[in-house]
């Protein structure tokens, strides 16, 4: 705890307390640990629900905290069984209420009971799984998981890691410690309930002590998890440009770096790790499509596009209300949404995501002619033309957007702004000169921004 409280910064922490024997075992000691350091403690138990006896285990954490002189708190989840299953359903919901639990209280440490058999069977459980190295290194003794926690500043520590069960057994008998049994502990439907019942049992009766091997195999594996994220970030800040990563930079890096830099582009962005085929799909697809394919790989939290050489990664949008596709050139149609401006700075076009402004410029609309028109937003059709300049050519809304490297999935948001059939601006492009005019006081610019 010592080593803890000399990394981290804290003056309260809480403890995850299930009620169960490795809980309170550390709830002891801990409780004895703060009243020796003058450390504020809480404990925070998570109702479920999913059991028959879920109160009677809440009571009995309460009571033990009381005894304590510890504060206690509680949060009830309602556990749906997700795509992949109610255990998993569970200790999502389980960490999310424990770290709404800390930042209500001001906490800035949780410790949780994993001990050195819970690290064996995690190492177990991501070597079936078919785990790389971040999923072999197993638990760390302390970590900031805003994943789990949901707040990056918070910080989860597992101060028995190096203890066995047996020895936090004996440690509960000689303090006289009571505990409450989950029955769902002993089910083998679960993967590490089989584990601990079935498979654990015999790799002790032949390798005695292997959970301490495993542990130290873990610790071999997080050392070289280590070099590969140093590595990873020296090959991303490499392939960088701006905030999209350079396809030939990319392309010179051997498969295995490649790929370890990607997920350590995913990591840096928040987003899930994707499964290897996934990876190895997606990199497929951005070396192998065809230069003028509009790529769009989909990830469950984003999209993967390519564009002129470089990959970018794009939030998943909802689609706007009159949205369309506009690859085809046909007949202009005037629908969209329509509207006056009486000199407002800006107005809000939740249905076409964003606000449009109305700036005072050199150069721009006539502000009483522009106050005279019956203006309309709507997206592009296909067949509209716009002249930004008087030494440019009218030229149609797809050139324009290639010349200036507008993407194609900014294209289909980026709304156009009417005057009867005239189109005076287009965003992501500009206005169109032939209706502006200079030199013959305030003008009023049109500026469009997404929100």
């Amino acid at each position: 705890m010592q080593g803890l409280r000399d990394t981290y910064s804290f003056s309260s922490l809480a403890i995850a307390c299930s009620g169960g024997l490795d809980s309170m075992a550390l709830l002891r000691l801990a409780h004895a640990w703060a009243v020796e350091a003058g450390i504020a403690l809480h404990a925070f138990h998570v109702h479920h629900g999913l059991s028959q006896n879920a109160d009677a285990w809440q009571a009995h954490c309460e009571q033990a905290c009381s005894a304590l002189g510890i504060a206690f708190d509680y949060r009830r989840v309602e556990v749906l069984k997700g795509k992949d299953g109610t255990e998993a359903a569970a200790r999502k919901l389980r960490y999310r209420a424990l770290g709404e639990m800390c930042v209500a209280h001001g906490v800035p440490l949780l410790l949780t009971a994993h001990h050195l058999d819970d690290q064996a069977e995690t190492v177990l459980l991501q070597l079936l799984r078919g785990s790389g190295p971040a999923g072999l290194s197993g638990m760390d003794a302390a970590n900031r998981a805003p994943g789990l926690l949901g707040d990056p500043e918070l910080v989860m520590a597992r101060p028995l890691l190096p203890l066995a069960r047996a020895q936090l057994e004996d440690y509960a008998a000689e303090q006289g410690l009571a505990w409450v049994e989950d029955e769902s502990n002993s089910d083998p439907r679960y993967a590490r309930n089989a584990l601990r019942h079935g498979v654990m049992p015999a790799l002790g009766a032949s390798f005695p002590g292997y959970q301490q091997r495993l542990a130290r195999g873990a610790a071999h594996v997080q050392a070289a998890q280590r070099i590969l994220d140093e590595v990873a970030a020296q090959d991303l800040a490499a392939c960088l440009d701006g905030d999209t990563i350079d396809l030939v930079r990319l392309q010179q890096l051997s498969r295995d770096r490649a790929d370890n830099m990607l997920r350590h582009l995913f990591a840096s962005r928040g987003l899930a790790m994707p499964s290897t085929a996934w990876l190895g799909e997606m990199v497929s697809q951005l070396f192998s499509a065809r230069e003028d394919a509009q790529l769009k790989v989909t990830h469950p939290a984003c999209h993967i596009r390519r564009h002129r050489g470089k990959l970018h990664i794009t939030p998943k949008l909802p689609d706007l209300a009159g949205m369309r596709d506009p690859d085809d050139e046909g007949v202009l149609i005037k629908e969209g949404e329509s509207f006056s401006w009486r000199g407002e700075a800006s107005l809000a076009f939740p249905a076409y995501g964003g606000v449009l402004h109305f700036e005072v410029a050199d150069h721009g609309f006539d502000p009483a002619w522009l106050k005279s028109q019956l203006l309309t937003i709507d997206f592009r059709k296909g067949g509209e033309r716009l002249k930004p300049a008087a030494n440019r050519p009218t030229r149609g809304l797809k050139a324009h957007y290639q010349a200036l490297g507008v993407p194609a999935w900014e294209r289909e948001r980026a709304p156009l702004v009417w005057a009867d059939r005239d189109l005076l601006y287009a965003a992501a492009i500009g206005m169109d000169c032939r209706y502006q005019r200079a030199g013959q006081g305030a003008c009023i610019a049109l500026r469009w921004q997404s929100t």
